[in-house]
């Protein structure tokens, strides 16, 4: 109701083409899809990139945004041949507007790499998660959330690839960091948990496992 009310008001303050309309219409859609609400999100997240383009311009890295988080709907969805044209478009823009080094660029690379990993594309993956990472430890500092995410989505694609002994430090590194910016209970520490004990069961070290799946399934 917060979200419709702010949506409600700027628009007959502001007129309906106005980018504080199109950031509202952007929040909601976030909003829906959060809640997997997909059909609801998508006219949404449409609407708010029309205004952003016809105000801001094709280039502005409001529109990137707006591609991204259409794109994530899409990949989401498994529509994939959708979700990769937008995703392109986005990290183009912010590589333009905001520079090879910017966390955004990165968070693009990452996105990017996400779908190439569910498609089986791993060779196409792995040197955007490399990227993505490495902008990130540099930009962010090595000990941040979103360094912990990139290293656990490196670890998952070695591990889909069965290189477990390349995918078991970067997970722990993950975990710690998780453990330490986010304290012990946060659900990202339950996944981190999660996704090393899978190592360990696929490598039949089920005593190490069982722990870390109890630990998770308790947070």
């Amino acid at each position: 109701p917060l979200y419709l009310q702010s949506l409600d008001i700027r628009k007959r303050q502001l007129g309906d083409d106005h980018p504080d309309v199109a950031s509202s219409l952007n929040n909601l859609a976030g909003l829906y899809y959060s809640q997997g609400r997909y059909n609801d999100a998508e006219p949404l997240y449409l609407q708010s990139l029309d205004i952003r383009k016809r105000q801001l311009g094709d280039d502005h890295p409001d529109v990137a945004s707006s591609l991204n988080n259409l794109a994530g709907l899409y990949y989401s969805q498994g529509r994939y041949n959708d979700a990769e044209p937008l995703y392109l478009q986005s990290l183009d823009i912010r590589k333009r507007q905001l520079g090879d080094d910017h966390p955004d660029v990165a968070s693009s690379l990452n996105n990017l790499a996400g779908l190439y990993y569910s498609q089986g594309r791993y060779n196409d993956a792995e040197p955007l998660y490399l990227q993505s990472l490495d902008i990130r430890k540099r930009q962010l500092g090595d000990d941040h959330p979103d360094v912990a995410s990139s290293l656990n989505n490196l670890a998952g694609l070695y591990y889909s690839q069965g290189r477990y002994n390349d995918a078991e430090p970067l997970y722990l590194q993950s975990l710690d960091i998780s453990k330490h910016q986010l304290g012990d209970d946060h659900p990202d520490v339950a996944s981190s948990l999660n996704n090393l004990a899978g190592l360990y069961s696929s490598q039949g070290r089920y005593n190490d496992a069982e722990p870390l799946y109890l630990q998770s399934l308790d947070i």
